[in-house]
This record gives structure tokens, C-alpha cells and sequence, in this order.
């Protein structure tokens, strides 16, 4: 697929993917969205990816959907709208379950749909200019991609229940207060911090990352026992890795370990 609203790159089993619509600070309208998610479906599918980092062009990371086309969303009927925001959903499902961390480098506003796609990302690094909130409410609306499923289990009720009843903008800094994102960094570095972390988790094992973050993303929403079943499950796999044999020669060898994902 030919991309006109997206950016993707890998290099060294890291992948970029950039939302390229700056003059509308990356909202996305109906091709966008395509594009997108057709671009995620395309990172799933590498098995021999190990980081991807999503960003954007300009002065926004994304300001979500564009306004200007939520009079057409309305028009086509209650059934027509849940199919389509469930496609968007979907990509967001997909980004958080990938069994490769991602990182969200917001290098400006990351509003509404842009801030839930950031919220779908593992790691979220913010620029020290950036400014991040869900205003969906000054049109009427709530965050209905995950803006409160996923913003409650980061940053607690009643912090979710103010960015979301307030719609305010809140800075980076606050953001980092809040535990919205992770780190913050002056807005020429954040890229290359971004890329730091992602070089560091790549040469890791892939398999441990991926197992990882499938049993941590479930442990986040069972009780403690399931929690714990899933641990084991998840170790029984890992233990008969070639990752694992290798690690353990490599620490008992005092050399790097070379992790081929096997």
C-alpha cells in the first residue's frame, strides 16, 4: 500500500511509523485511518520486528479525528458510526497486544484520538513542549477510543475523571505528575532518547519482551491468582527457548548475550 498520511521505516528491526499530516497536527479523516491501520497490520505481521516507536510530523503528534469530518461520522447512522470507530479501536487493540514494546514519542499536542492512540503504547516519552488532554467534551463527546478504559487503569479515577470532564490541555510536565507518560525530554532529543530506549530494548531477548508484555497486560485485569497462572504459562515457554540457553551461557561465559527470538 502507497501511504499519503503515513510514514513508515525500519532500520535494524526497529520501526518508525510517523503520522504525515501536519498541516491538520496529524488528525486523521477516513484515509488516514486506513492507512493506519494497514501500517500496524503491516508490524504485526514482521516476525523479526523488535521496537516500534510511532510519532509525528510538525508540531503535533495528533490532534485525533479531524473535526471537520465528524459531521460525517454523525450522517451515517448509529450502526455506520459503531463500525467505524470499532476499526479504530481495532488498530488500537492491535498496537496494545503486539507482542513488541512500543513507544509513543509525543513531540507536540497529543489531543483526544491522538492522545488514546499514545495510551495504547507501552512507553510514552513527551516533548517538554507538548501539551496532551482529551477535550472531546467541548464538542459533546466523551474519549470513545479508549480514552477512559485505558486512561483509568494510568493515571487512576479521579485524575482520569478530571482530564476527561474538564477537556483541559494540561503540559508535559503535569502529564509526568499525573503518570500520563514516562519521561519528558527538550523537543530536538526526544527522537533520539525514543530511539536510545528502543536500541536498548531490541537487544533483548524478544521472546522474554513479547511474553512479558502479553502477561502484564493481562495481570493488569484478573485477580491475582489468574495473574500468577499466567506467569507460569508464560515461563514454561521461555525456558525452552534458545534465547534462554544463550542468556545463561552468556552470563555464566561474562559476555553479551546474542538474542536471535528463538
Amino acid at each position: 500500500m502507497t501511504y499519503e498520511f503515513i510514514d513508515l521505516q525500519v532500520q535494524d528491526q526497529v520501526a518508525v511509523l510517523r503520522l504525515n499530516r501536519p498541516d491538520t497536527f496529524n488528525s486523521w479523516n477516513q484515509q488516514m485511518r486506513s492507512e493506519l491501520r494497514h501500517a500496524v497490520g503491516v508490524l504485526v505481521a514482521d516476525d523479526n520486528l523488535r521496537v516500534v516507536i510511532i510519532t509525528g510530523t510538525g508540531r503535533a503528534f495528533s490532534a485525533g479525528e479531524d473535526v471537520r469530518g465528524m459531521k460525517g461520522l454523525a450522517d451515517i447512522g448509529t450502526r455506520g458510526f459503531r463500525r467505524v470507530v470499532r476499526d479504530i479501536h481495532n488498530v488500537f487493540d492491535e498496537i496494545e497486544a503486539m507482542e513488541v514494546p512500543v513507544i509513543a514519542a509525543i513531540n507536540g499536542v497529543a489531543a483526544g484520538g491522538g492522545l488514546e492512540l499514545a495510551l495504547s503504547c507501552d512507553f510514552r516519552f513527551a516533548a517538554s513542549t507538548a501539551k496532551l488532554g482529551l477535550p472531546e467534551n467541548n464538542v459533546g463527546l466523551i474519549p470513545g477510543s479508549g480514552g477512559c478504559s485505558r486512561l483509568v487503569r494510568t493515571v487512576g479515577l479521579s485524575t482520569a475523571k478530571r482530564l476527561v470532564m474538564t477537556g483541559e490541555m494540561i503540559p508535559a510536565d503535569r502529564a509526568l505528575d499525573y503518570r500520563l507518560i514516562d519521561e519528558i525530554h527538550p523537543p530536538e532529543q526526544l527522537l533520539e532518547a525514543a530511539m536510545a530506549f528502543a536500541k536498548q530494548l531490541a537487544a533483548r531477548a524478544p521472546q522474554a519482551l513479547g511474553i512479558a508484555k502479553l502477561v502484564l497486560n493481562n495481570c493488569a485485569k484478573v485477580d491475582p491468582d489468574t495473574a500468577r497462572n499466567f506467569e507460569r504459562l508464560g515461563q514454561s515457554i521461555l525456558k525452552k527457548t534458545e534465547d534462554h540457553l544463550e542468556g545463561a551461557r552468556a552470563f555464566i561465559e561474562k559476555r553479551p548475550a546474542q538474542f536471535t527470538g528463538r
